[in-house]
């Protein structure tokens, strides 16, 4: 992108589990691989770059994360009753749409 490294820092939250170093290496990578190496120190994105690739009948990071945001959205149901599940509701909505686009 054209914005420096201080500049995309500052567009990261001051929250959730990259915060604060994982947010820091995230804005001096440059490349994949570089993101990629800052994912392997978390479990839950490491296993999002696991057989990601870009060869025909591989499934491509985009569609790991999607993968990986679905898992969480169904999650919210097995809850106690809150709000969540409304929000989970329409980006599964969401995703169902791009299931039947595709």
């Amino acid at each position: 992108t054209e914005l420096t490294k201080d500049d995309r820092e500052k567009l990261y939250p001051t929250c959730g589990r990259l915060y604060p170093d994982g947010l820091k290496a995230l804005a001096r990578a440059d490349d994949y691989e570089q993101v990629r190496q800052v994912a392997e120190y978390y479990s839950e994105y490491k296993q999002c770059f696991e057989g990601a690739g870009t060869n025909p009948g591989e499934k491509t990071l985009e569609d790991k994360f999607f993968e990986y945001e679905v898992k969480l959205n169904v999650n919210a149901f097995l809850q106690q009753f809150h709000y969540g599940v409304f929000y989970s509701f329409l980006k599964l909505k969401e995703q169902e749409c791009r299931n039947v686009v595709w």
